[in-house]
């Protein structure tokens, strides 16, 4: 029988921050998997992707939110809108500050957002937080030894943090003091996943966003940000092997994708020449997408129209946000 310091821990822990400071690497990390896409492009997340991580006394479900932001489409403020829904239910939260950029509007406007839904303010004009807030200061590698001395001591000053812990997601560094950290903040509770389910995906999220971050790849600088990409069906043969032959092959699974932009000059960028963009792509995700349909894949996807879907809210609730 476990003692009470070995209780078996779980909870749910939302990772917030600025656009690009690194917080699907980070979740990529802990959980050992790639469950998030990443890209150096702002605003690469668009849903709340739930990792899941397992130890032997514990799990966590990682939320990994889009980046919260002014927003300056309906999209946008779906995002924020996401991000809200996230942090309803949360254990603990971790704010991420980047070690090789400044404290800014954007991480000021986080602040306020989750003092008001996280803390209460004493006569003193002091907040006391109602859930742990740890500040992870990512991308520490940036920094000489000296910087990052200065660096914490100005981030201790900008919120009381529960705890700050300083980490480098990319090289690996001190991620097990973050997980330790995270771990110890979790409330005493039951696994709530199978040991190896490492997210909360459907087979269709994880390869529409396994396909719109191999395009962020490929494209780079010339991505139109208004891509979506949306998993229409997966078709599973029902063909088995016949009986006089069981070394014929079985058809493929199909997945059916469309992928849409907002206009039709941006469509031959995401086509490319001889549509060659759409075939390294495919190429890419090959073993990617047969794991996650658990056989043989043909990914089968066409680049489709829909105007100004950003702002469009009956597009965009067909585009699942």
């Amino acid at each position: 029988m476990q003692d009470a310091q070995d209780a078996y821990r779980s909870g749910f822990i939302a990772v917030v921050g600025r656009p690009n400071v690194g917080k699907s690497t980070l979740i990529n990390a802990l959980i050992g998997s790639h469950v998030a896409i990443t890209s150096s492009r702002p605003e690469t997340t668009r849903k709340a992707i739930r990792g899941v991580l397992t130890t032997d006394h514990a799990q966590i479900v990682l939320v990994d939110t889009p980046g919260i932001h002014r927003p300056r489409t309906l999209l946008g403020q779906r995002l924020n809108d996401i991000v809200d829904e996230s942090l309803s239910e949360v254990d603990a939260i971790a704010f991420l500050l980047p070690a090789d950029q400044e404290i800014g509007p954007g991480d000021r406007r986080i602040l306020s957002r989750l003092r008001s839904q996280f803390a209460t303010k004493g006569d003193d004009g002091a907040f006391t937080w109602k859930v742990p807030l740890i500040a992870v200061v990512t991308k520490i590698d940036e920094l000489s030894r000296s910087q990052l001395v200065d660096k914490l001591i100005e981030i201790n000053e900008f919120a009381g943090f529960t705890d700050i812990v300083p980490v480098s997601a990319l090289k690996h560094d001190n991620l097990d003091e973050v997980r330790r950290m995270f771990i110890d903040v979790m409330p005493e509770g039951p696994q709530m996943y199978p040991e190896d389910q490492i997210s909360e995906e459907r087979p269709e999220e994880a390869i529409a966003e396994l396909i719109r971050g191999a395009f962020l790849e490929e494209l780079d600088d010339e991505l139109p940000h208004s891509l979506a990409v949306v998993v229409d069906d997966i078709i599973r043969p029902d063909d088995e092997p016949s009986e006089g032959n069981p070394e014929e092959p079985r058809p493929k699974v199909q997945v059916l994708v469309s992928v849409y932009v907002e206009r039709d000059s941006q469509k031959p960028i995401i086509i490319g020449r001889k549509a060659e963009h759409l075939v390294r792509v495919k190429k890419k995700l090959r073993t990617p997408v047969n794991r996650i349909v658990g056989a043989k894949a043909k990914l089968d996807m066409h680049v489709k129209v829909a105007r100004e879907w950003q702002s469009d809210p009956k597009k965009l609730d067909r585009l699942g946000f």
